[in-house]
């Protein structure tokens, strides 16, 4: 039988459900300091010193000074009853991405697992975000503080909290995720837009 196709009335009313009415945080990030500021500050007290070791590591700064500070290279669905691994290659030509929909059963559980490194300077608070689309309507959203991170040669990886697929007739079919890598000074890291398709069963 074909799946029946949501009315207009019906994706405002869903978008309203999933709609958070969080207050907002008064909260401005302090001014940003190099990662060379930072190791050269209260070199008088070794306490400090070894406290700023431990928390920076030991860095390794990127020589290509052309590289981005932040680099996102893979996005992960993670779902416990997915048949296959659900997995976005970053690093390549992001149109392709809106052509290779994720498929996920309606109401299963799952989370977004981000891949980034960083390269040169401490980023100060990395944020991912996302917006989902059904046929032009906003229904959904997700704002997930991700925190601040010092450069290294490896890879970083952050999960995001648990959210839960659409369910019923009139969620099943195609919605469009448009995605965002930010922090506090409003940087756009990398900007995607992928398909997600919510299905009856994952083999549908």
């Amino acid at each position: 039988m074909a799946e029946q196709e949501p009315t207009a009335e019906q994706l405002q009313q869903y978008a309203a459900e999933n709609e958070e009415t969080g207050c907002p945080v008064n909260y401005k990030p302090p001014a940003m300091k190099s990662l060379k500021e930072l190791q050269e500050m209260d070199q008088e007290d070794e306490s400090l010193r070894k406290y700023k070791q431990a928390l920076l590591g030991q860095v390794c700064v990127n020589a290509d000074e052309k590289a981005p500070n932040v680099q996102v290279t893979k996005m992960k669905l993670l779902c416990d009853d997915a048949p296959q691994p659900l997995v976005l290659d970053l690093t390549g030509d992001l149109e392709k991405l809106k052509k290779q929909p994720f498929t996920l059963k309606e109401g299963v559980d799952y989370r977004v697992e981000i891949t980034f490194k960083v390269n040169k300077e401490i980023v100060s608070g990395l944020k991912y975000c996302h917006q989902i689309y059904r046929k032009g309507v906003k229904v959904d959203k997700l704002d997930f503080m991700v925190g601040s991170y010092g450069p290294r040669a490896e890879e970083y990886t952050t999960v995001t909290s648990v959210e839960e697929a659409p369910k019923g007739m009139i969620a099943r079919g195609c919605y469009t995720v448009k995605s965002k890598f930010t922090d506090d000074d409003k940087t756009d890291h990398l900007s995607w837009e992928w398909t997600l398709s919510i299905k009856k069963d994952w083999k549908d």
